[in-house]
């Protein structure tokens, strides 16, 4: 007779899936259950698939006097899936400099706001800023719960450098002022990360292109969303591609790599000297540009004779 064969204790999927579920439950009604400090809280949210919530983000909405955001609709949404019934109020870029004194004011009397963007952390790209600067100078607790950033996800997913990394944000909509910007990016010896608007896109990738070289770089699109993608390879090979493309959706992400000294173009040291040449002489521009770019100082010099 032979001794039974002993099994590790694994529970059935169904039950792992109760038990999550039930400590998951048993944590929010932990959280919910403790007053909310008074004050301005920065709740990071979903920017595509609602699971990214986290649960502190949950039980500050529901405990939250009032929540500010940038468009009330698009943010029932959220709340109407979790079951949220605290009162919206719309924050933006619009009505901003009118309601910021009313959300100072509801600080001072001791209330609770949260403040949301439409998607992703609250500051970055939208108009909080201002309003968290002003409620820390007027002494009143400001605290951020980290979450969900559409930069972040496309800086980790695209392949390219994160030690060192530089958030730009939009670029300019008009070509000549969007070129310009590029060329003050391009001597950031850092990955860069942009956002950019669909209508946009083939003319911003053609110009990053132009302006900073072979350089590799990632477009993230739709992130954490059904129908998300990535697309890597060199500025160029990126531009081709969307220059082809009749109809671009999405909301868009684009991440570029740093530049290496022996891949500097000279359309970049164009870009770059042509940008310096606005406030300096050739001398000095020649010297600021090659230090920035990694360069010898002669070629950016002889460079900008030509362009003289």
């Amino acid at each position: 007779m032979t001794d039974p064969i002993e099994t590790s204790a694994q529970p059935p999927i169904a039950e792992a899936h109760v038990r999550l579920a039930k400590r998951g439950a048993a944590e929010l009604t932990r959280l919910t259950s403790e007053p909310l400090t008074p004050g301005l809280h920065l709740v990071a949210t979903p920017i595509g698939n609602l699971g990214d919530i986290t649960l502190r983000a949950l039980a500050v909405l529901a405990r939250a006097d009032v929540i500010y955001c940038e468009d009330t609709r698009h943010s029932l949404t959220l709340m109407t899936h979790f079951g949220i019934t605290t009162h919206l109020k719309p924050y933006h870029e619009h009505n901003a400099e009118r309601e910021r004194p009313k959300i100072l004011a509801e600080l001072a009397r001791g209330r609770a706001v949260a403040l949301i963007s439409d998607a992703g952390t609250p500051l970055i790209s939208d108009p909080g800023f201002k309003l968290a600067r002003e409620a820390i100078l007027e002494g009143h607790h400001v605290e951020s719960l980290p979450g969900p950033s559409a930069a972040l996800v496309a800086l980790t997913v695209a392949g390219l450098p994160t030690d060192a990394f530089h958030f730009a944000g939009f670029l300019p909509p008009r070509q000549a002022a969007r070129r310009a910007r590029i060329a003050e990016l391009a001597a950031v010896k850092a990955t860069l990360i942009l956002y950019e608007a669909p209508s946009r896109m083939a003319e911003a990738l053609a110009d990053l292109a132009h302006v900073l070289g072979p350089r590799p770089a990632a477009v993230a699109r739709e992130l954490t969303k059904r129908f998300e993608t990535v697309e890597r390879g060199s500025l160029a090979e990126l531009s081709a591609r969307y220059a082809s493309q009749e109809t671009i959706r999405g909301e868009f992400v684009i991440v570029v790599g740093a530049a290496v000294a022996g891949d500097v173009s000279d359309d970049e040291i164009i870009a770059a000297l042509t940008a310096a040449l606005k406030s300096m002489t050739l001398r000095d521009a020649a010297r600021m540009v090659a230090d920035q770019l990694g360069v010898p100082k002669s070629r950016v010099y002889d460079i900008g004779i030509g362009i003289k």
